[in-house]
């Protein structure tokens, strides 16, 4: 199969490379880009660990080819905060133990930002509505409920100021 040529914007990024059309997104970012944030999982969608924002949605990166990309601005979970300077929903994690051993974290963290984007002020059942599609095996999910009722608190609290 002949290679396409594609052109998306990593984390604010331009990348340009010839991909094979069976490309999935998620590899792409791994093998291409070199950022092994976005984690493989089911491969089917179901596990979330795969999510990055394509422009600004929360997907599933291994559902979508990397030549769907091709013109789309890309936001993994690398472009979310430093070591340094976390951002509020990944201080949030590691304040609540919202995880263990760390494998679905980025798909976590990049759906609760787009999910408290979009929803700045969300009830326990929304929360869990909202990440229904992310999978956890090893927290209980109740740290990631407590970090995401207290990064929604930092957002709101922020945003009064």
């Amino acid at each position: 199969m002949p290679e396409v040529e594609i052109e998306v914007r990593v984390n604010g990024t331009s990348r340009r490379a010839r991909v094979e059309p069976r490309l999935t997104l998620a590899d792409f970012l791994r093998d291409v880009c070199h950022l092994t944030g976005t984690h493989l999982g089911c491969e089917h969608g179901v596990c979330g660990a795969c999510t990055v924002l394509l422009d600004d949605a929360a997907v599933r990166s291994c559902l979508i080819f990397a030549v769907q990309a091709d013109g789309a601005e890309v936001t993994t979970v690398e472009a979310m905060g430093t070591p340094d300077e976390l951002s509020p929903v990944q201080a949030a994690f590691r304040d609540h133990h919202g995880l263990q051993c760390g494998f679905c974290t980025p798909g976590f963290v990049v759906s609760v930002t787009a999910f408290l984007r979009d929803n700045p002020n969300p009830t326990d059942d929304e929360i869990r509505a909202g990440l229904s599609g992310n999978l956890c095996r090893c927290t209980g999910y109740q740290g990631i409920l407590a970090a995401i009722r207290a990064a929604a608190h930092a957002r709101t609290t922020e945003t009064e100021r």
